[in-house]
């Protein structure tokens, strides 16, 4: 009988206890991107992706509740985003992104691309207004200028980020020339962002609608 009540217990205590959640999991790979997921999943998914694209703000908001809170929150798939820098602005935002906890950059990358339109016109209005004073600051001062009029680290900070980890990361001269590099070190096939890779194989994808069935094939669950 106490073996019986042993099992039960068991039983019941695994059947309680929650899955991983891979989507809470990110790493920072040698080359620099970041990958979101379980390291050993069956399908790996690798996204050429830059903040100022809108069909990439389009796929970050559409994809959210079934790439990443599904199939890579249940461990099937993973997300690796290599960041293609197209202009100040975007690595402005991608600096923002990139800031503080690894762990964290999935939320601060969404939160940059669900208010992209807004940040974006802000930017455009600050940088005509401002142009000219600002050329005169360093390079790195000129970044955070325009992170700050476009209102880009106003989202860092309302999504974890302290004014100390933000200045730290707009003088971080070894970090923005090694994603410079990275930005100019992409396949041929990459012509544009976003660009979908599934298990090393570039696929014809541009937006969710498309990719989706592509990973179902491929396993994603």
């Amino acid at each position: 009988m106490r073996l019986i009540f042993a099992l039960t217990a068991l039983v019941a205590l695994t059947a309680a206890t929650p899955a991983r959640d891979w989507s809470k999991t990110t790493t920072r790979t040698a080359t620099g991107a970041y990958l979101t997921g379980n390291s050993a999943a069956r399908v790996k998914v690798i996204e050429y992706s830059s903040f100022t694209c809108p069909h990439c703000g389009h796929f970050a908001v559409q994809s959210a509740p079934i790439l990443k809170a599904q199939m890579i929150a249940r461990g099937s798939t993973s997300l690796e985003v290599r960041n293609l820098v197209r202009d100040r602005l975007d690595l402005a935002a991608a600096i923002v992104a990139r800031c503080g906890d690894v762990n964290r950059y999935p939320v601060r990358s969404l939160a940059i691309f669900t208010a992209q339109d807004q940040w974006l016109a802000r930017g455009a209005a600050f940088e005509q207004a401002n142009q000219e004073r600002i050329a005169l600051y360093p390079m790195l001062a000129q970044l955070r200028a325009y992170a700050d009029g476009a209102g880009l680290t106003a989202i860092g900070t309302a999504n974890g980020l302290t004014p100390k980890a933000i200045d730290a990361c707009f003088v971080d001269q070894a970090a923005v020339d090694a994603l410079v590099d990275a930005s100019s070190s992409i396949p041929p096939e990459v012509t544009g962002t976003p660009t979908f890779y599934i298990n090393g194989r570039v696929t014809p994808a541009h937006d969710w609608a498309t990719l989706q069935p592509l990973l179902r094939t491929a396993g994603a669950r």
